[in-house]
């Protein structure tokens, strides 16, 4: 049973940050650019602050699926509970789509991610991209998420406002997904299947990455640390 209540608010957070984070970049194409790249990336921001706090404690409150697989590659997170957290995570992106469907109809791809330069290049630009970002991302997450120095009642603020600056910079250039199941779910619905793999692959590494390097900069920093007390002593 406590293992379901995680898997449902898995579920509900990925609804949310997709049904609200692409749901601006529909209502905002409609109304005449009325909310902008600004309020869009806000609302991206903003919906992944309040669902950590509302499910935070119940899930650990990942809603993506390179969180999820990062913090198994980290050993912060129980490898036979994969599957149930990407499953959740992609029936929740892809239910939002769905809903966004039925009320707007099949516009704007549902907010799928693509890479926007006109250059050649664009492909590759996106990608790093996405990399950098997610890597950000989850650098912050292992910060706040996973060091009991840093734990506490901003962390919610500070990966919603990570979220907030990496749409804001990212999204003119690869759209700011940094979440597989982000993109995923629009892809899905709306049937605009380019570059997905882009947006799969590139978080995947990023946040992997990211897991990595914090994981190898605590360590040195605690055992440097011990190293101290015992030469004082």
């Amino acid at each position: 049973m406590e293992s379901i209540k995680k898997y449902i608010a898995e579920f509900i957070g990925t609804f949310f940050l997709v049904f609200v984070g692409t749901g601006a970049i529909i209502v905002d194409g409609i109304s005449n650019n009325s909310i902008g790249h600004l309020g869009v990336s806000f609302a991206f921001g903003l919906v992944i602050t309040v669902m950590i706090y509302a499910c935070g404690h119940i899930s650990g409150a990942h809603f993506n699926p390179a969180v999820t697989i990062a913090f198994i590659a980290s050993k912060d997170f129980p490898l036979n509970n994969l599957i149930q957290y990407l499953i959740s995570q992609l029936l929740g992106a892809i239910s939002a789509s769905l809903l966004l469907r039925l009320i707007f109809g099949n516009i704007f791809y549902l907010g799928s991610t693509l890479p926007t330069l006109p250059k050649g290049n664009a492909v590759t630009i996106s990608f790093i991209m996405e990399f950098v970002f997610t890597f950000c991302l989850m650098f912050v997450i292992m910060g706040v998420a996973t060091d009991s120095r840093a734990e506490g009642s901003f962390a919610g603020i500070a990966i919603g406002f990570t979220v907030f600056l990496g749409a804001l910079v990212a999204g003119p250039i690869s759209g700011g997904s940094f979440n597989p199941a982000r993109s995923i779910g629009p892809a899905v619905v709306s049937g605009c299947h380019k570059y997905l793999w882009l947006y799969i692959v590139s978080p995947i590494l990023g946040a992997i990455c990211a897991s990595m390097c914090y994981k190898y900069l605590k360590n040195f920093h605690d055992i440097s640390a011990k190293s101290s007390i015992d030469t004082v002593r």
